[in-house]
């Protein structure tokens, strides 16, 4: 069973190698995505804007299915895209972590602030996703 020592060195010792861990993650993706673009697909993204200028927001939209397939097959876009999810899991990541510290530590009033920050940042990536 775990103490509570146990579980407050997870949040305090593991929590900052975990989001590190991450952020280095993204960005060793997004430096691969640039490089296999600059290599493989020097115009993509001129070619892509002017296929969205002509075919409106339909073409914007990709599901994540799509997405995860190109990126295993090495399509620049796709890599970037998941280098940028994992970005933008990190401050998600951060304040959960937050959330469960002041959670176990029973401090109500930032137990509270700190869910309603969680909250408005998950509807933040919803609606950047649907909108």
């Amino acid at each position: 069973m775990a103490t509570r020592e146990d579980e407050d060195r997870f949040l305090r010792v593991w929590t900052p190698i975990i989001l590190r861990t991450s952020v280095l993650l993204s960005a060793a993706l997004l430096i691969v995505g640039l490089l296999v673009m600059a290599v493989n697909a020097p115009g993509y993204y001129v070619d892509r804007i002017h296929e969205i200028r002509a075919e409106g927001r339909r073409a914007a939209s990709e599901d994540w299915k799509a997405l995860t397939v190109q990126a295993f097959h090495g399509h620049p876009r796709a890599i970037l895209m998941f280098g940028l999810l994992l970005l933008t899991l990190v401050p998600l990541g951060r304040v959960g972590f937050t959330f469960l510290f002041f959670l176990k530590q029973g401090d109500l009033a930032f137990t509270l602030l700190t869910a309603t920050v969680l909250v408005l940042l998950i509807v933040g990536v919803m609606l950047g996703r649907v909108g």
